[in-house]
């Protein structure tokens, strides 16, 4: 029986090509959000205009109106939510679906590759923390009362409005304009960067699937990139020349709080996902849109999009920061 889905959220970056995915799989689908995403809702899907966290209890009447078998929360970040959601749908809906995250995985990894079974442990980022503690709310659910969670982990998972390294356009712009920016480390690094439409094609299929209830999955492509390639194809597809300076980790956190918790939390560790328990339940996916496709997809986007080339002056002028003391300090 095809599953009533309802997402709440489902136009951000990773849900808007999940939501057209599961349309097109004949799923009748729900979103529930405020209704001020740039990006557009599937004309066959039924937007449902609201704030899950300023009114819990409307989500109680929409299962129920709505006769939802599935709800995949794809906004909740802290453990609060996670317990108002099974306090909630204890016993309401078929399956709950909660977005976690790959960066909740032990940093340093203790060993590669990554697979589910991997430790999460992750010392340097509060994001990273919450998540894992939503996963333990949710795994002691299932254990106590059968609630019937299913955890998904994405890792770097990007669209065309995405530029994956921080400062967004900022960066490609300095690129554009011939100067130099910041490449954490060496840039040798491997990192992985997941297409939202090859995510889509792992995660659609779970939707409704018992035998992904109690169960945990990683879904990320198999492209590894040193973070020198990644910023090197951005800049190819701008058009523009790379100038990297690098910088290590631990001196970038002395800049910037957010920036370095990123990093050392997870950026600066090569990751390496085995895949092999989402392709065992879902033989047809596979991540085939490669990075060097998918950065062009992005340049292109803001070259056709003015209003989302915006530039941060604090960071431009923290990038002419560190650069300037890092070419001081090399030279004394």
């Amino acid at each position: 029986m095809t599953p009533r889905v309802l997402f709440i959220g489902g136009t951000g970056i990773i849900s808007s090509a999940c939501s057209p995915l599961a349309i097109q799989q004949g799923m009748p689908l729900f979103l529930l959000n405020r209704g001020k995403s740039l990006r557009q809702t599937p004309s066959q899907a039924t937007l449902i205009v609201g704030d899950i966290n300023a009114d819990p209890s409307s989500l109680v009447e929409i299962v129920e109106q709505h006769q939802i078998d599935v709800v995949v929360n794809w906004v909740a970040y802290d453990p609060d939510q996670v317990q108002r959601d099974i306090d909630l749908l204890e016993g309401r809906v078929g399956q709950y679906v909660f977005i976690s995250s790959a960066s909740a995985y032990q940093k340093p990894v203790p060993s590669l590759p990554i697979t589910e079974e991997t430790p999460l442990n992750n010392p340097f980022w509060e994001y990273s923390r919450n998540k894992k503690a939503c996963e333990e709310l949710l795994l002691a659910a299932h254990a106590k009362s059968g609630f019937p969670a299913t955890i998904v982990r994405p890792s770097h998972t990007y669209d065309k409005t995405l530029i994956p390294m921080h400062g967004g356009w900022t960066l490609v712009e300095r690129m554009l304009q011939g100067k130099p920016v910041v490449i954490h480390g060496d840039g040798t690094s491997l990192w992985v960067l997941t297409h939202h439409a090859d995510f889509a094609r792992g995660f659609v299929p779970l939707l409704g699937n018992p035998k992904a209830i109690g169960e945990i999955f990683h879904i990320t492509s198999d492209e590894l990139l040193p973070w020198n390639r990644i910023f090197e194809l951005v800049a190819k597809a701008a058009g523009a020349e790379l100038k990297a300076v690098h910088v290590t980790s631990e001196v970038i956190a002395q800049y910037d709080d957010d920036w370095g918790a990123s990093i050392l939390g997870d950026k600066s560790h090569s990751v390496i996902f085995d895949n092999s328990k989402i392709k065992a339940l879902v033989p047809d996916f596979s991540a085939d849109i490669p990075f060097e496709q998918g950065a062009q997809e992005i340049v292109d986007w803001y070259l056709g999009n003015p209003s989302a080339r915006t530039i941060d002056p604090e960071f431009v002028a923290l990038q002419d920061r560190i650069i300037a003391d890092q070419q001081r300090s090399r030279s004394n």
